[in-house]
């Protein structure tokens, strides 16, 4: 991959091959669907790369948000990080348990709490374990306390009111990773009390199109012409957004790769835009 893609993503050998240094931490940051009936932190008790950590997305988010996981504030992230003995200057390694999927969310939180040393683990524990390489069950052992100081990226967050303007503006490259059916509006909504359909203007590009049948990501090209074929100009500014901030940190993580390193995530996503609230969405293919 080029280098700005190894920036963000790393692979299995080289994670095997600096588990042990001392500045970098490895985080399991699985999370599922609701209607997955999985229990990740369970999961990472049973088994997770050695060494890491559980980073938990739906404790680790504004607990005064009705949204699901919206980001904390710094003040709560940088207390967290504090007690899971994560500081500054902390080489961080993500991964989940399905190949790439909520681990780009932790990526994306991270970056915007301003931490840029972090990077995705391609094909995740799925691919780790394929390969036959040790897992541990149980905690983690506890690291001592470390000073933690967030720095909030606001170039790649974008809220409510930030995607109001840019589609009142017009020319706004907006682009959606729900699955087809639901952004066109033609199936439902996984939660309940939202509408169907998508934002004015955006494009779709699945989530699961930017993978390989083993949960990596595909090659920059094929990712630049996913992009490039969905209408979106990669040289220029993007908003992601899906159903509620995950797989929107995806596309964002695969912009990354690609040198748009200030795509932005819209945090609320459907799960805001898409209550019944007057906002307009539009159904169909993207025009």
């Amino acid at each position: 991959m080029p280098k700005t893609a190894q920036n963000w993503i790393v692979e299995t050998d080289w994670l095997a091959n600096h588990l042990q240094s001392p500045d970098l931490i490895v985080l399991d940051g699985s999370w599922h669907l609701p209607t997955a009936g999985r229990d990740a932190k369970a999961e990472y008790l049973a088994e997770h790369i050695p060494g890491a950590l559980f980073f938990d997305i739906d404790d680790l988010s504004d607990e005064k948000s009705d949204l699901p996981h919206m980001l904390p504030s710094t003040v709560k992230f940088a207390s967290r990080m504090k007690k899971m003995g994560i500081g500054d200057g902390a080489r961080i390694v993500v991964y989940d348990s399905t190949g790439i999927f909520s681990a780009a969310r932790v990526w994306w939180t991270f970056r915007a709490m301003g931490h840029g040393d972090v990077a995705v683990l391609n094909g995740g524990l799925k691919k780790w374990k394929g390969e036959g390489r040790p897992v541990e069950d149980g905690p983690a052992p506890k690291r001592s306390e470390r000073h933690y100081t967030p720095l909030q990226n606001t170039e790649i967050i974008r809220d409510l009111d930030d995607m109001k303007a840019l589609i009142a503006k017009g020319g706004a490259q907006i682009v959606d990773a729900r699955p087809a059916g639901r952004f066109e509006g033609n199936e439902a909504e996984p939660r309940p009390g939202l509408r169907s359909g998508h934002m004015p203007g955006a494009k779709n590009i699945p989530s699961q199109a930017l993978l390989n049948a083993d949960g990596t990501f595909k090659s920059t090209e094929e990712l630049g012409a996913l992009f490039k074929d969905a209408g979106i100009n990669v040289a220029k500014p993007v908003v992601t957004t899906c159903g509620s901030g995950v797989t929107a940190s995806m596309l964002a993580l695969a912009l990354a790769a690609l040198g748009q390193t200030n795509a932005a995530v819209y945090d609320g996503s459907w799960a805001e835009w898409g209550k019944d609230n007057g906002l307009p969405i539009e159904t169909g293919p993207a025009a």
